[in-house]
């Protein structure tokens, strides 16, 4: 087995994405599964991936032409905040920042359900995390029946179309579905629920999402299917093992930037050998 506890040939962003035009059916995506990889060998790795983007990052701020853009979704409990606790630690706040898309506000839904994603998409040089996205508004909307079928269903080319605008003037997307089994989000309810430091987390409404599980099923499967283009991938993470989901999405994010290749601006507007008196 190789020394990076991978059984497996083939890049975590090969095995991982969702081919544009490919059928989903996340019944056939084992949440699981850890492509090879062995627990033991997760933690240096996922160290050396996030030494590599705090240096890539750097690079990125000072080059500032370029952006970067991660969305996080997933059912409850399926990980979103750990992603950004242990994974984008190593991004310098001052040129990141996470963005978490709650219930629209009155002025937001007297807008189109786009303006308020509009308004935080990351500038040059910046990097943008989505906790939760525009992508509420095709799961969310969809599974409650919050606006009619004929306006959510039109809202996937709307997406597509957006995104590609973006990656167009210079924004890198990429997108992560943290796919969990049932069984292991009802186990991290009972393990927030049960810590004092964590209950505050817990809500009974969780519960009552459990019960749409089948609906949201459908809807993320229409989601990566009908929105994993070449300018905005999905990857579907197996979830239910933390550390494979944090070395996954470092792995990948990781080679994102590195093919990038961003660099540092040249100082030619600086007096050769200078020295500070």
């Amino acid at each position: 087995m190789p020394a990076n506890g991978s059984s497996k040939k083939g890049s975590l962003r090969d095995r991982l994405i969702v081919k544009p035009g490919s059928k989903v059916a996340l019944s056939e995506h084992a949440p699981g599964d850890t492509m090879g990889y062995r627990k033991e060998t997760a933690a240096p790795k996922i160290d050396k991936d996030v030494e590599r983007l705090a240096a890539l990052q750097e690079r990125l701020w000072a080059e500032h032409k370029r952006r970067l853009l991660i969305v996080l979704q997933g059912m409850d409990a399926s990980g979103k905040d750990g992603v950004v606790k242990h994974v984008m630690n190593g991004f310098h706040p001052l040129g990141c920042r996470v963005v978490g898309f709650g219930v629209p506000s009155e002025v937001e839904l007297a807008h189109d359900y786009l303006w308020r994603v509009h308004q935080v998409v990351p500038g040059n040089g910046e990097v943008t995390i989505f906790n939760r996205s525009h992508y509420e508004d095709v799961l969310v909307v969809r599974v409650h029946e919050f606006v009619p079928k004929e306006r959510w269903s039109k809202r996937y080319d709307q997406i597509n179309a957006f995104e590609a605008t973006l990656a167009g003037e210079g924004t890198t997307i990429l997108k992560f579905m943290l796919n969990i089994s049932p069984d292991e989000q009802l186990k991290r309810f009972q393990d927030r629920y049960d810590d004092p430091t964590k209950r505050w987390k817990f809500k009974m409404g969780d519960l009552e999402e459990r019960k749409r599980w089948a609906d949201y099923m459908a809807a993320y499967g229409d989601v990566l299917s009908r929105c994993s283009t070449d300018a905005a991938p999905w990857f579907v993470i197996p979830s239910d093992r933390k550390w494979f989901r944090d070395l996954a999405i470092a792995d990948i994010v990781a080679d994102a930037l590195e093919a990038l290749d961003p660099q540092y601006p040249p100082m030619d507007d600086l007096p050769k050998n200078l020295v500070m008196t």
